[in-house]
C-alpha cells in the first residue's frame, strides 16, 4: 500500500504533464494460490474476464485517480512488458522512455519520480530557486 500511495502522489503532482494508466494483470498473490500475509485484499485467481473485472474494481477503490484497464486472460500485456507482477513504464509516442525493474523488488517509484521531474523541467523550464 505504501507504494500505491507514493504512486498516487506522483499521479497528483504530474497529471497535467502526463497521462497515467494502470494495466491490471493476473493477481500476484491470489487467496487460492501463493498467499501473502501483508495483502489488504483477498482476491482469488482470475478464472474468467468477469473475475478480473471484479478484482480490478476492488483495486480501483484504493488506486490512484488514473485510468485502469485490464490485461487479457492470456496475459498479453504482462508478457509483452515483462510486468509480472508489477512494473513501471513511461511510453511516449509509442517509444519506451523509461522502463523500471520487475516488481516487487525492481519497482522503484523514486526512479519514476526522477524521470518525471526531469521531464517536467524540460516542459516548463527550471524555475529559479530562492537562496
Amino acid at each position: 500500500m505504501a507504494r500505491m500511495s507514493a504512486f498516487q502522489r506522483l499521479v497528483t503532482k504530474y497529471e497535467r504533464d502526463v497521462d497515467f494508466l494502470i494495466i491490471y494483470i493476473e493477481e500476484a498473490h491470489p487467496s487460492d494460490g501463493w498467499v501473502t500475509t501483508d495483502s489488504p485484499y483477498s482476491i482469488p485467481q482470475h478464472r474468467s474476464l468477469e473475475d478480473r473485472v471484479s478484482a480490478a474494481q476492488v483495486l480501483q477503490r484504493g488506486a490512484p485517480s488514473c485510468s485502469l484497464v485490464l490485461d487479457t486472460m492470456a496475459n498479453s500485456s504482462s508478457s509483452a512488458y515483462g510486468a509480472y507482477f508489477e512494473r513501471l513504464y513511461v511510453v511516449q509516442n509509442g517509444t519506451i522512455m523509461y522502463q523500471g525493474g520487475r516488481g516487487p523488488d525492481g519497482y522503484q517509484v523514486s526512479e519514476l519520480r526522477t524521470w518525471l521531474e526531469r521531464y517536467h523541467e524540460q516542459l516548463h523550464g527550471a524555475r529559479p530557486r530562492r537562496v
